[in-house]
């Protein structure tokens, strides 16, 4: 018998965990834990009722990437040219005094705001991503405006309702009919698609998606709506046009909770089926069979994902979707209303995890997407302030996932710029550092996380012994501060004081319960969460007409022509629409096997996803004198992008489809997808429009 065979063969326990990856699922996990350094299989936890027992099949092939032989072992420092990718080992403590050493230089030239702490969702878990704003406040480094995911969404739901938070999402399962707008959860949000075919089989539910393409969640769909990149709000104001049209809007509902209703319906008299089929390109029927359908099922559930806020009118069409429950008042029923995500539920405490009560508001916060302008010295980017020249970079992967790519890569390759990655793989943003440490995966460490899709806080406690020399986050920022003369209790802490203390702050009990428990239900009653005790406004009225600049947000950077964002909803013309130069619409959609840069290395999702393709209408191919399977170039003016065609009847005229982020190193000359994504700001609190992009296509030389 092999040692791979004894090992799967000799389980003795199971580890109960939670996904850390940037998804909203969170899944509840049970890792079958084979030694003190190996897993076997992932699968979600059955008695977690929002998990339900599924899981992606990417992290239940985890086992895939935790034993990769890829992975940063031990400490590394640069021996070649800035950007050749050529390091040689070096010892922890020598890799953290140079680290501090270089970090203290930036600080004595240009004062402590030269230097960026930058990190975004590699690991979602409160300690580990957290805790690198403890060692900014600490220091007054400069501030981090987390901008690349979701600003446009969480502001566009707000705008209406106040917070962000809705009806249960295990609700889904007991609707009438649930509408998947803008997020394909077959790739994305494997539990919401669960609960969703459970209404439909156990209730006769519909399930209605409005997409960019017909993707694998559009495909399960009664009603799918194909639309045009940047097009939702026109659909969602046709949509209101034919309820109010038809008698189909709650009045008495309209009156009692929300802030303008006879404005909007006067608004919308004119943005009628056929006005909307024209931006859209959906057909007419299809939107009055759409607007029928809410109005027939009034326990609708509005599942509105985070893909079509991903334009620059991203806010203002978030909004107008998560308008027609109040139109229909759908929020009275159980399994009815708008949800989004639950991050205003868990009213966290994380002074401790982030040194909150160090915070100087004075410190400038520069901005995440637009690091390629911050670092190649733009003085708005900047904030007028000092060049950044030292970064220490934990859980994201600009050189891959941050927009305008070009830009990105001339500011990393500036000789003044000194760069510290602390990472589990050799990414492309660690190749051009000059130090790279070796990061723990989150089944190596403490942390706790909360469900953005859900109502869960999670354990996730240490299962495995980590592999080489990989630190967590947390010893790294606690051994920086250290050798920066940074000083506060949390750096004293171990991550599970941490998070003890932070749950009793919290309010959420201490770790000792929440090991025993597993997790802890936090939705709010049924009257909270569906707003019939008032919305989160004063009044207590949803706001059909929103005041842009002032709805709330964790971080008040505005971004983007924020001074003229519709009044009502509408839609608003301010994307990157083609012409004749650039006639066709590129969204970059996730792809199944990947999530952003994550579990590119790994060579199940490798061959499941086989090559860098971009989606493209036969008709859109025949008229460019394109094949199947074609090398093909697309363009504008950020650059170019060399990849594959694929011919593909679900997608509109005029739209490409490019799925998911390829490492760099899988385009011929090394120009990714986001090469051609723009980083100017989505209004009103910035954020990047992946989604929203302008481009030629024609045939590649090979």
């Amino acid at each position: 018998m092999n040692e791979t065979v004894r090992k799967a063969t000799a389980v003795t326990r199971i580890g109960f965990s939670a996904c850390p990856h940037d998804c909203p699922s969170t899944c509840a996990l049970d890792v079958e834990l084979l030694d003190e350094r190996t897993i076997g299989r992932i699968r979600g936890a059955r008695d977690n009722d929002y998990t339900a027992g599924i899981v992606c099949a990417k992290v239940a092939r985890y086992a895939e990437r935790e034993h990769h032989p890829g992975r940063v072992l031990t400490p590394l420092r640069r021996k070649g040219a800035k950007g050749s990718g050529t390091f040689e080992p070096i010892s922890w403590d020598d890799a953290l005094d140079f680290v501090a050493e270089e970090f203290l230089k930036a600080e004595q030239r240009h004062g402590p705001q030269a230097v960026w702490p930058y990190y975004y969702a590699g690991t979602m878990g409160l300690v580990m991503r957290d805790g690198m704003n403890r060692l900014r406040h600490a220091k007054k480094y400069s501030g981090f405006h987390s901008s690349i995911c979701v600003n446009g969404s969480y502001v566009g739901f707000a705008a209406g309702t106040g917070r962000v938070a809705g009806p249960d999402p295990r609700e889904m399962a007991r609707s009438d009919l649930i509408v998947i707008w803008g997020t394909n959860a077959v790739n994305t949000q494997v539990n919401a698609m669960g609960h969703a075919t459970r209404a439909r089989k156990d209730r006769g539910a519909k399930i209605a998606c409005v997409d960019v393409y017909m993707n694998a969640t559009m495909k399960q769909a009664d009603l799918p709506i194909l639309v045009k990149p940047g097009t939702d709000a026109a659909l969602a104001c046709a949509v209101m046009h034919c309820l109010f049209r038809d008698g189909k809007a709650d009045w008495n509902y309209l009156n009692r909770y929300t802030d303008a209703p006879r404005e909007l319906e006067a608004h919308v008299r004119t943005r009628d089926p056929l006005w909307a089929s024209a931006i859209t390109g959906a057909p007419v029927d299809t939107i009055e069979e759409f607007a029928a359908l809410i109005s027939e099922r009034k326990r609708a559930y509005f599942r509105l994902g985070y893909g079509f806020a991903r334009s620059r009118n991203g806010a203002v069409s978030m909004h107008a979707a998560s308008c027609i429950p109040s139109v229909t008042g759908a929020w009275q029923y159980e399994g009815g209303g708008a949800f989004h995500n639950n991050a205003d539920i868990y009213h966290w405490d994380k002074t401790l995890i982030e040194g909150l009560d160090m915070r100087d508001a004075s410190v400038r916060m520069l901005d995440q997407s637009r690091i390629g302008a911050i670092l190649t010295g733009e003085k708005a980017a900047l904030r007028d302030g000092p060049p950044v020249t030292a970064l220490l970079i934990q859980n994201t992967n600009p050189m891959s996932v941050a927009p305008d790519q070009a830009q990105v890569k001339r500011g990393f390759a500036r000789e003044d710029l000194f760069v510290c990655v602390h990472e589990q793989f050799m990414t492309e943003t660690a190749r051009v550092a000059d130090v790279v440490l070796p990061a723990t995966t989150f089944l190596e460490h403490d942390d706790v996380y909360q469900g953005g899709g859900h109502q869960y806080i999670i354990l996730g406690p240490k299962l495995v012994e980590p592999p080489g020399e990989c630190r967590s986050n947390h010893e790294v920022i606690c051994a920086l501060a250290k050798r920066v003369g940074a000083v506060y209790p949390g750096f004293d802490m171990t991550a599970r004081e941490l998070i003890d203390w932070t749950l009793r702050h919290s309010g959420w009990g201490d770790l000792g319960s929440l090991q025993r428990n597993r997790w802890i239900d936090c939705q709010p009653d049924f009257d909270r969460s569906h707003y019939l005790d008032g919305f989160a406004w004063p009044d207590g009225k949803f706001r059909f007409k929103p005041d842009w600049p002032n709805v709330p947000f964790r971080s008040r950077v505005h971004g983007g022509p924020f001074d003229r964002m519709p009044k009502l909803p509408d839609y608003w013309t301010v994307i990157e629409e083609a012409d004749s130069e650039h006639p066709f619409r590129l969204a970059t959609s996730p792809a199944r096997g990947f999530l952003n840069s994550t579990f590119t290395e790994t060579p199940t999702s490798q061959a499941h996803e086989k090559r860098p393709e971009v989606m493209i209408h036969p008709d859109d191919a025949a008229a460019n004198g394109l094949a199947d399977g074609d090398y093909v170039v697309l363009g504008n003016r950020r650059g170019e992008v060399r990849l594959h065609a694929r011919l593909f009847d679900g997608v509109r005229r005029g739209v490409l489809i490019a799925e998911s982020i390829w490492p760099n190193s899988a385009y011929k000359d090394g120009c990714g997808i986001n090469t051609l994504t723009g980083a100017d700001a989505i209004a009103p609190y910035c954020g990047a429009a992946f989604h929203d992009n302008k481009v030629w296509i024609r045939k590649a030389r090979a």
